[in-house]
């Protein structure tokens, strides 16, 4: 019988595709579809929740099925990442577009995303004082035991971690293994290598333009093949947003959300500040924050839904180039120097508001001010390279909280709704790797205005 009902919910899920289908062959816009697929995917999720439950067999079996929809396609993004960013920025140097401006579009697009990091960290502390969150009044089960367990075992090695170490961690040592994303640091690294061939590149040119002629013609032939990849991959996005956002509404766990609501609409509330700071400096800059708003919306959902930056990283270039009009080179920069360094979600307001709850409990008064500046001074140092590894947020408290000489038991603490508040956060991590890449193609006068300001998404 739970066999029968598994494969109505998977004949259910395919009609749902083919009606998404339908509207694509209609010509219904990129960005329609993809909310479509957004609502009836939170539609048929709470349906088979309200019906069968999280941990029913029916559930399980089914979701099982849908992830090769849903985690497929993340799988094909993330497959497409390393080939994606080698080949954009070694092109970005064939074309003559990141010769002269290579160190200042580094500086911006670390700068920009370090700073609004130090600014969400503020906006995480005044959001847990405001809410007045806690830590001492969680209560902890037995998942929540087994987490603290598994932190204990991996806190010593993060104590031990100072800045210069997470900077090493960047730099590639081969090259090769770093383009199988080997390592959590594999992204950063591939940009450092592409960067020296890009330099190579032009001293081979000046000295034989012959050869350099050959290898500029032979990336620009693989660039269009790898951006003909993507194109195909993002066609699916309406589908893997459909099983992805299936999956979480299905199997999220209402009652443990509601015990910690407080902080879920706490932690919320700080995310869609920090998002209301990028649309202010975008607007600082006369730009038109609803242009941003609306064009960038596709991508912030599949970040929002699926939680994986990494996933996101060819549709956060996509975005930039296509629909912002930021140059190719620095898209390609600032995607990807915002998957390990500044996370404004991840490594700013999350680890903020933990160290805020848990001051408390350690002696130590969260509202004195030289508390939240020495705190906001860690959370954005500690960022740089951190967000990116192992657990990202998780791995970003825990830097925070060891270097602050705060218990790191919170962390465990929270697991029930960690999935809820990570999707918030990865929409936010991918808005401000955006807006460093507006920011700084703005600055470097690669920007394209009539880009930006036509109203339309151009369709993948």
């Amino acid at each position: 019988m739970n066999a029968l009902l598994i494969i109505v919910n998977i004949l259910v899920l395919f009609a749902l595709m083919f009606g998404l289908f339908m509207m694509q062959k209609k010509h219904v816009s990129f960005s329609k579809r993809v909310f479509t697929a957004l609502g009836l995917g939170i539609i048929f999720g709470f349906i088979i929740h309200l019906i069968y439950g999280t941990t029913h067999e029916v559930t399980t079996g089914s979701i099982d099925w849908f992830n090769i929809v849903g985690y497929g396609y993340v799988k094909l993004l993330q497959m497409v990442v390393m080939p994606l960013v080698f080949i954009s920025i070694v092109a970005a140097f064939t074309r003559l577009k990141l010769t002269k401006n290579i160190g200042k579009i580094s500086f911006l697009v670390i700068g920009i995303l370090l700073g609004t990091t130090a600014i969400s960290a503020a906006v995480g502390i005044g959001s847990a004082l405001g809410f007045g969150l806690d830590g001492i009044q969680l209560n902890e089960g037995d998942a929540e035991k087994a987490r603290n367990s598994q932190l204990e075992e991996r806190v010593a090695g993060v104590e031990n971690m100072t800045l210069p170490q997470q900077i090493i961690e960047l730099i590639p040592s081969n090259p090769f293994q770093d383009l199988t994303g080997a390592r959590p640091t594999s992204t950063i690294a591939v940009v450092i290598f592409s960067v020296f061939i890009g330099i190579a590149y032009l001293g081979v040119k000046r000295k034989e333009s012959e050869h350099g002629e050959f290898f500029a013609r032979i990336i620009d032939t693989a660039y269009s093949i790898v951006m003909r990849v993507v194109t195909l991959i993002l066609r699916l996005t309406p589908y893997g947003i459909l099983a992805i956002i299936t999956r979480v509404t299905a199997t999220s766990d209402y009652e443990a959300i509601a015990k910690l609501g407080k902080f879920v609409v706490a932690s919320y509330v700080a995310l869609i500040v920090m998002f209301i700071v990028h649309l202010l400096l975008l607007s600082f800059v006369k730009l038109n924050p609803r242009n941003y708003v609306k064009k960038g919306l596709p991508t912030l959902t599949f970040a929002f839904t699926s939680r994986t930056s990494a996933g996101t990283l060819p549709m956060t270039i996509k975005t930039q180039t296509k629909d912002f009009g930021v140059s190719e080179g620095i898209a390609n920069f600032a995607g990807s120097f915002g998957l390990s360094i500044g996370q404004n979600g991840c490594a700013g307001i999350y680890p903020a508001m933990l160290a805020v709850m848990v001051a408390p409990a350690a002696g130590v008064d969260p509202t004195s001010l030289s508390f939240i500046l020495t705190l906001i001074l860690v959370v954005a140092i500690s960022s740089f390279g951190v967000a990116g590894v192992g657990g990202g947020a998780t791995f970003a408290a825990l830097i925070v909280l060891s270097i602050m000489n705060l218990p790191i038991a919170i962390v465990g603490l929270l697991i029930s709704v960690e999935p809820l508040i990570d999707m918030g956060r990865t929409a936010l991590n991918v808005s401000g790797a955006m807006t460093a890449g507006v920011l700084t193609s703005k600055a470097t006068g690669e920007f394209d205005q009539e880009t930006y300001q036509q109203p339309n998404i151009v369709e993948a």
